[in-house]
């Protein structure tokens, strides 16, 4: 079905509106998915705070202009679908890796990251930047080991005198 010139026009806005608020970006093959399956993702993106589009090529292309996931435009090719993360850089990889998980006819395409193209495994790192909540417990954990260690040595210390 086309679409009219002020849909397209619509999308077009919309789309790069949100990669404008985004942190990182990533693309898949849908090929092979059901429309459920597709459902069941973009449910899960909500919690993750991901928005997820299938979207024509031509329009992505003209979405993306003058924003941070520009180098995107030269690489698309195929059915794409494409997640947007709002709130943390890993969300989008992390829901993806999961999905793929479960469906393996779902395949990861590329990510972008800080004006960089990632590949295969560096999506996988990028998925494994910790949350915000867990770099403050990693930092907490770690000033406590500190200071146990600082008190064991004056301990020693003390005891050695």
């Amino acid at each position: 079905m086309a679409l009219h010139r002020k849909k397209k026009k619509y999308i077009i806005k919309k789309i790069n509106d949100i990669a404008q608020k985004s942190l990182s970006v990533i693309t898949a093959d849908p090929s092979g998915i059901t429309v459920n399956n597709i459902n069941q993702l973009r449910k899960q993106a909500v919690q993750f705070y991901v928005k997820i589009y299938v979207i024509k090529n031509t329009l992505l292309k003209k979405s993306l202009t003058n924003t941070n996931f520009e180098k995107l435009i030269e690489i698309l090719t195929g059915p794409t679908l494409i997640a947007f993360s709002l709130k943390h850089p890993g969300s989008a990889s992390r829901l993806f890796i999961k999905f793929n998980k479960k469906n393996k006819k779902f395949k990861i395409k590329t990510a972008i990251y800080e004006n960089k193209i990632l590949k295969e495994n560096k999506i996988l790192d990028l998925a494994l930047l910790p949350t915000h909540i867990e770099s403050i417990i990693k930092f907490i954990l770690l000033l406590k080991e500190i200071s146990l260690v600082k008190l064991i040595r004056l301990l020693n210390h003390i005891t050695h005198k």
